[in-house]
């Protein structure tokens, strides 16, 4: 019978000293059908198995997506092969390792039957069943595993919450848990660029989900995006969770709160300053993410008990640091300082300016930003979030939107670059982002270092109305050192556009930022002993 869909046929192989199965087809609890890929040993010995789910094709029928990127975003050529989805699992690396890889294609994504959408319940249902599938197969042990980054370590976060009899642990690799706070709205602000521009890395012979178009349909929190808000408290798997600094924009504040929300018993935390895809597939990496799978999934090296909780990579600048091992996230020794903003200075300091003083800035004008700085007297480390608290007056507008940087400056007066989204090396340390009519905030849920903003109303500005923002800067961890330097900047625009933009902005006219006297504009920075 003609379904309508291009019809598939599966087909089995050996090749490079695997089993290659294609096109498999699976059936998922409503009567949809999705087609997948599996490698796996060429014996009859079960086996665990790694799914790599993302709608990124299962097959080789793209150009090297690492290719564009300046250096191959520290990616060694030829590494992942040529079996890898983009940013999984290399089936060439873990087959030999006694592992089955299975490469869906999701619901509606290239030949597969249904509508295509995205980082949703619908999928972490979806993953469900191809990992109850997985299960039964004659190959297969019963003990699945989830691996990958981005969209692969998106996924995991709606599998685990459904949680699938079947999956046993997963390795969620820098991403997103909350579409709406960490990658659509960044403090209600739209982006604009990403969000339209990942569809490349997909097709469709039915309908898929414009997700550039659903941004502009639902501009504040409602029921579309609940269901693109990850229930983390439901994960109880085991979990070995990587998160990175360098992601600002992107990953980092979802990958953290995923680790700080979920219920596993058993979860471990690592957070790096590096390239995301390169760090992913370096050999030692690699071996560490095998000690996690083989005590999980193969119940043969026990490497895993004796990892720290937490190890986090302390930066001094891009190529340059130390890791150190913690028990927590966040640091529960950190003190929290205050550092109050002096317009007259262009300066912040432990304290207050007692005369109230005012800073303007032209939003229209592309330098239109004000910075100010801090000056370390000893050597210092930053590690945690960061909070910016403002006083704010929009002339000519009723709203205004906020683009936040924090930045390290050496002696010499010089900029000191980081890694940045993936990778490029000149970014800094940190990001923060808040449209002023966003900045009602969610007392249950907000923290003295973290502020939470519901999203649920807007809070246009009156003329002459001067009103208090928190702004979520987003973590990092970095050292100063005696005569460096903090710079935050306040700007009406992007800090770093790469990767992540925002054309869509309400900013018109001049930007006051008051200080000083009753206006208690400070940024609050989390110092470790």
């Amino acid at each position: 019978m003609d379904t309508g869909y291009p019809p598939v046929e599966p087909s089995s192989s050996v090749t490079d000293g695997m089993r290659i199965e294609r096109d498999i087809a699976i059936e998922l609890r409503d009567g949809v059908t999705i087609y997948t890929d599996v490698f796996r040993p060429i014996g009859d010995e079960p086996v665990p198995s790694l799914i790599a789910w993302s709608a990124y094709a299962k097959q080789e029928i793209r150009d090297d997506p690492y290719e564009p990127f300046p250096e191959r975003a520290g990616v060694p050529a030829g590494v992942p092969s040529r079996y890898a989805k983009f940013e999984g699992p290399d089936p060439l690396w873990w087959v030999p390792r006694g592992y089955a890889v299975i490469n869906p294609d999701t619901r509606g994504s290239w030949n597969c039957e249904g509508d295509a959408v995205f980082w949703c319940d619908q999928e972490g249902r979806d993953i469900y069943d191809v990992v109850e599938w997985a299960a039964a197969q004659s190959w297969s042990n019963g003990r699945l595993g989830m691996s990958g980054v981005s969209y692969l370590a998106i996924a995991q976060w709606y599998a685990a919450a459904e949680q699938p009899p079947h999956l046993t642990a997963i390795n969620p690799w820098e991403g997103v848990s909350d579409l709406y706070r960490d990658f659509s709205f960044h403090g209600g602000i739209p982006e604009t660029t990403f969000n339209p521009g990942f569809l490349r890395y997909t097709a469709t012979c039915t309908q898929m989900e414009d997700f550039a178009r659903m941004i502009e349909a639902h501009p504040l929190w409602d029921d579309y995006w609940e269901t693109k808000a990850a229930q983390l408290e439901r994960i109880e798997v085991p979990a070995y969770v990587v998160a990175s600094w360098s992601d600002q924009g992107l990953h980092t504040r979802g990958t953290l709160e995923g680790f700080k929300r979920i219920s596993s018993d058993q979860k471990w935390l690592e957070v790096h300053g590096q390239k995301k895809w390169e760090y992913y597939y370096r050999p030692d990496k690699l071996e560490k993410q095998q000690q996690f799978f083989d005590h999980f999934l193969q119940g043969t090296d026990d490497a895993v008990l004796s990892w720290p909780p937490v190890l986090i990579e302390v930066r001094e600048r891009h190529g340059s640091g130390f890791f150190r091992e913690e028990r927590e996230w966040p640091l529960a020794r950190t003190e929290y300082r205050q550092l109050y903003l002096d317009a007259a200075t262009a300066t912040m300091s432990e304290e207050q300016p007692t005369e109230a003083s005012s800073v303007t800035y032209r939003a229209e004008e592309p330098s239109g930003s004000a910075a100010f700085e801090y000056r370390f007297a000893e050597p210092t480390e930053l590690t945690g979030h960061m909070k910016l608290r403002l006083w704010v007056e929009a002339v000519d507008a009723d709203d205004l939107d906020l683009f936040v940087g924090v930045h390290k400056i050496d002696v010499n007066g010089g900029e000191v670059p980081f890694t940045y989204f993936a990778a490029w090396e000149d970014g800094p340390v940190a990001l923060g982002w808040l449209r002023a009519s966003h900045r009602e905030l969610d007392a249950s849920r907000s923290t003295p270092f973290q502020p939470w903003h519901p999203h649920l109303r807007e809070q246009r500005l009156a003329a002459g109305e001067i009103v208090p923002v928190e702004i979520e800067v987003l973590p990092s961890s970095t050292t100063f050192a005696e005569g460096e330097r903090l710079r935050l900047v306040v700007a009406a625009t992007d800090i770093r556009p790469h990767g992540m933009e925002h054309r869509r902005t309400r900013n018109a006219g001049r930007h006051v930022l008051h200080i000083g006297g009753p206006y208690d504009a400070h940024l609050l920075v989390p110092v470790v002993p």
